[in-house]
């Protein structure tokens, strides 16, 4: 039989033994050798079923076809909008998923986007040479107006969201900020100044402490005491 040497939620390092036997398979962020599965990488234990994955700590947001990001627009070109995005690679927005409006040949498309412009958008290709592609045609998908941007770690962000978004919800519900939470890792926040306040200081903590159990109570209470810390983290 299988031996499972690390609990579910438990911090590993690369080399570190999970788990013995041939009950269980390895998945991302594990390899086997012999009868042993070995972490690979800094992570986070996920134990599905049979499958042993890890969920990084750490590293830079690598683009999935679906996610909807954050990005800033670093430059304007004849047929579209290119956006930085938290990544090793920057993401292509396009005219015609930019806008159902008719524009121009050669019109100023800073009129619509320019540079340093914040936007939420949805990524619906990634090519095999890393290539992304983005659209605005969907619900929340935008150009975000005044705020507060923050980055986190991009593995932190499921933490963030919560279960069916529970987290985040209960984050807006507390501050009564506007949330917008991308899966690259960068969160804009909108509200008075001292409920943006607030809701950074919850957000550093989920970030921090997202790998103990009983958090959802923490960030309760945390955001029961109204502690508005943390203003060095504010990009």
């Amino acid at each position: 039989m299988g031996n499972l040497l690390m609990q579910d939620k438990s911090v590993v390092v690369p080399g570190e033994v999970i788990a013995e036997g041939l009950d269980f398979l390895p998945a991302a962020g594990t390899f086997r050798d012999g009868e042993k599965i070995i972490a690979s990488k800094l992570g986070l234990i996920s134990i599905d079923g049979r499958l042993v994955r890890l969920i990084p700590l750490s590293g830079k947001y690598l683009p999935k076809n679906g996610d909807v990001i954050i990005g800033t627009v670093m430059d304007v070109t004849f047929s579209g909008w290119r956006l930085e995005i938290n990544s090793a690679y920057t993401a292509m927005l396009g005219i015609k998923d930019a806008t159902s409006s008719f524009i121009m040949r050669g019109a100023d498309l800073t009129k619509f986007f320019t540079f340093g412009d914040f936007i939420a958008a949805k990524i619906i290709n990634v090519t095999s040479q890393n290539l992304v592609d983005l659209t605005l045609k969907g619900p929340g998908l935008r150009k975000l107006g005044e705020g507060r941007i923050i980055y986190v770690n991009p593995h932190k962000v499921p933490r963030i969201i919560g279960k069916q978004g529970s987290m985040v919800m209960m984050l807006k519900e507390s501050t009564g900020c506007n949330i917008v939470v991308g899966q690259n890792g960068v969160i804009w926040i909108s509200g008075k100044p001292e409920d943006e306040m607030k809701a950074v200081s919850a957000i550093r903590k989920i970030e921090a402490e997202s790998h103990m159990p009983g958090l959802t109570e923490r960030i309760k209470d945390h955001l029961g005491n109204g502690n508005t810390g943390e203003k060095n983290d504010i990009q």
